[in-house]
């Protein structure tokens, strides 16, 4: 029986999302669903709760749980990553609430900054020790990873692990639509191209029939800019920069140093910045799930459609070798996008069939969208430098890069900051030198 391990599956609405996705795809009928995850009453309610839908949707799949890691991959020729180490307390507390004292403000916090970078390091070596687990009983399984931060965890695997991975997001499939609807334009019959890196990708080219929509988008977009919304930054970006950006406003305010300013609290109000914003989320999200959750586990009526992710088209697609094109994290090997570093990861379309994922290749960027690519990929880079060398410099020299931060702080303070971080984490990270 083939098998497909999925890792993090208490977090349930997302295993809700990708493996009841791949119920109802034929090719993926009669696999084994592996459910792993170190909560195993979270564990529990998710076998329960996909289990409603396999019955309701007539699937074939069988679903098991797993208390031990190497089990669940035994044997796997999938493996899907969705895991949070850390948590929102201690760790995305402990990742806001210390660079507060710093006059450090973030919004989300999961892809570069100060806690893009603390994910990252508590992340990479659990990671690390997936692929060890990996390599012993499922080696030629494809990891598809959706924990953030993608670039940077995407990378150390796929630069020391010897495992194939792809890192998959849902910001690109969804970009132009996003845009065209906000601005009230047509979907119909659209043409698009994205390329970057994660979360900071590029539509680069937007048509209808041939019609390039790029001057109406930014007509209307102009016009919307005088008054508040939720989209305000990839608007200011777009109008300076010259392109839409993949991911969020309140994701792309703290990927830039023009935005969160001590020195001009008043961007806050006018860009609609919401500070603070991923604990909320967090706190929002418990609330929700302890409202939802007996509903979820107890409708026996419970079904589900095929979503926008990606995790079962590119299982279908290799299952059947009928191609599927996805925006994936790969390596820049050989300059898939040629103004950026190799060792980088980006965001580029990809083709999917039975010989695996296959990049392509995109060329130059224009230079202004390199340039801020590489702002970001800097701090990425170096990241990834101190979590296989346990260097506690290779932490300060991250931070220092980091766009947003050198900003707003000093050198001195950047370090007494990292310090304190590292302190305040204590055993979720591992001891640097």
């Amino acid at each position: 029986m083939t098998k497909i391990t999925f890792l993090g599956a208490g977090s349930t609405i997302f295993a809700k999302n990708v493996l009841g996705d791949a119920m109802t795809v034929p090719a993926l009928q009669d696999f084994e669903f592996a459910l792993f995850d170190i909560d195993h009453e979270r564990l529990k309610e998710s076998e329960t709760m996909l289990k409603n839908i396999k019955k309701n949707l007539g699937s074939t799949v069988n679903i098991v749980s797993y208390t031990d890691r190497k089990e669940s991959l035994r044997n796997a020729k999938y493996v899907i990553n969705a895991i949070q180490v850390g948590g929102y307390d201690p760790s995305t507390i402990i990742d806001f609430e210390i660079p507060k004292k710093y006059g450090l403000r973030q919004t989300i916090a999961d892809t570069v900054g100060i806690g893009g970078i603390f994910r990252s390091l508590r992340t990479i070596p659990v990671m690390l020790d997936f692929a060890k687990d990996m390599q012993e009983v499922c080696p030629d399984a494809w990891f598809l990873n959706y924990t953030n931060p993608m670039a940077a965890l995407s990378g150390a695997m796929q630069r020391y692990s010897g495992i194939k991975t792809v890192g998959l997001c849902h910001s690109v499939q969804v970009c132009a639509d996003h845009l065209l609807r906000d601005l009230d334009m047509s979907t119909d019959n659209l043409q698009w191209k994205i390329a970057g890196i994660n979360h900071m990708a590029w539509l680069l080219e937007i048509t209808r029939n041939g019609e390039d929509l790029y001057p109406e988008i930014k007509r209307r977009a102009l016009e919307k800019q005088k008054r508040t919304h939720d989209d305000m930054i990839r608007y200011e970006l777009m109008q300076r920069f010259g392109y839409y950006v993949t991911e969020s406003s309140e994701h792309n305010a703290e990927y830039h140093p023009y935005f969160i300013k001590n020195r001009y609290p008043e961007l806050i109000e006018r860009f609609n910045i919401p500070l603070d914003e991923y604990p909320r989320r967090c706190i929002n999200q418990i609330e929700d799930w302890k409202k939802m959750r007996d509903d979820l586990l107890n409708d026996q009526n419970l079904t589900h459609s095929r979503s926008h992710e990606y995790g079962s088209y590119i299982m279908e697609a290799m299952e059947t070798n009928v191609p599927f094109k996805i925006g994936g994290n790969v390596l820049n090997t050989g300059g898939l996008i040629s103004n950026l570093p190799e060792k980088a990861v980006v965001e580029v379309p990809c083709l999917v069939d039975a010989s695996g994922v296959t990049p392509t290749y995109v060329g130059e960027l224009p230079e202004q969208l390199a340039a801020l690519n590489r702002t970001n990929i800097n701090t990425q880079l170096l990241t990834i430098e101190a979590a296989m060398t346990k260097k506690k410099e290779h932490i300060y020299h991250a931070a220092m890069l980091d766009p947003h931060t050198s900003a707003e702080l000093s050198i001195d303070d950047i370090v007494a900051l990292c310090d304190d971080l590292i302190e305040a984490h204590g055993d979720w990270l591992p001891k640097y030198k």
